[in-house]
């Protein structure tokens, strides 16, 4: 692939008329991209729960195929019709409507507006950036929003569900580098060396989370807690957080929905902090993705992420619905 081709490679998603849907990797043509400000050439994305669910044919996030997922884009500037950015540039794209209806990061190259796209860090390489990707920004912002209400190490331990997904493991990762203690919720108990090497201390099946299920409230075991599955288990953290706590919610595994009384809220002072990385403004993205590379920019951050090719990306988007997901997913677009 070079800039100047006008063919590119890309994970294609299709609809056939027995609503069953189908992915495959596909030559697509540029004119094909819609009319947007900036063309790119994509060097790496991620995979993310989201594009999982895209890839699947879920309307709720897709709406119209044939469709390209992918959330997530590390890559170059080809060209910029608005004047932001030079051609070069070398930037990064998550969140607002790419790989949702607008041909995504599983493609090499994308067409997009001046405004979702940020300048790299200088000190993230665009692979490192996609290490991080979708999940670890959303695991950075979990931190900065208890940040925020007051959170710090000295508080007590912070529990992290769906401990060895995307967001999990680099949340486990990111609270252990700024000094506080967690404690791993996973429902394979056969990778707790593995969370334990990302820094927890403590790894405890999911299910213990659900102890309190019928009970008004629990005893208090944690200081805050990021959540990524929803359901009954943000209900049970909930009920289970100390008094002052907070608990970030981004993620729906298990169920969108939660049934709990107001107990803790008005008796204990417990916070549910929901946290978006989709719509924040650009603004913010930016100092996120600073953060990311300054005081959150982890050591050894090969040890969080498997590389895999455009190729690999239909058996890797699976394993989101059949509980296989270990850390994050890299994809290099460069030898698709």
């Amino acid at each position: 692939m070079s800039n100047n081709s006008t063919t590119f490679k890309a994970l294609f998603v299709e609809e056939h008329s027995d609503n069953s849907f189908s992915k495959k990797v596909v030559e697509r043509e540029v004119s094909q991209l819609p009319d947007n400000d900036l063309l790119i050439d994509v060097h790496y994305s991620s995979l993310n729960y989201k594009d999982a669910m895209s890839a699947s044919g879920n309307k709720r996030i897709t709406q119209n195929f044939p469709h390209t997922p992918g959330i997530d884009a590390a890559g170059i500037i080809v060209s910029d019709k608005s004047g932001t950015f030079s051609v070069g540039d070398e930037v990064l794209v998550f969140g607002y409507d790419l790989g949702m209806n607008t041909p995504g990061g599983l493609g090499q190259k994308i067409s997009i507006p001046a405004d979702w796209a940020v300048k790299r860090p200088s000190s993230l390489s665009l692979k490192e950036a996609m290490i991080y990707g979708t999940g670890g920004l959303t695991a950075a912002l979990c931190i900065q929003k208890l940040e925020k209400m007051g959170a710090k190490p000295s508080d007590g331990p912070v529990g992290v569900t769906g401990a060895t997904g995307g967001v999990g493991s680099i949340s486990i990762a990111l609270l252990s580098h700024l000094g506080y203690d967690v404690i791993a919720f996973s429902g394979k108990p056969e990778q707790s060396e593995k969370l334990k090497s990302l820094g927890a201390s403590e790894v405890l099946h999911r299910e213990v989370i659900l102890e309190v299920k019928d009970a008004i409230a629990g005893k208090p075991k944690w200081a805050h807690a990021i959540d990524t599955l929803g359901g009954d288990y943000l209900t049970g953290l909930l009920k289970q957080v100390k008094p002052g706590g907070g608990v970030t919610s981004v993620g729906l595994a298990a169920s969108p929905d939660i049934a709990m009384n107001v107990i803790p809220f008005i008796t204990r002072g417990v916070s549910l902090l929901g946290v978006d990385s989709v719509y924040i403004p650009l603004e913010d993205k930016r100092h996120i993705w600073k953060r990311v590379a300054t005081d959150m920019k982890l050591p050894n951050l090969e040890s969080y992420y498997q590389e895999i090719s455009l190729h690999n990306t239909p058996e890797y988007l699976d394993r989101f619905f059949n509980g296989k997901v270990v850390g994050r997913y890299v994809v290099n677009l460069v030898d698709a």
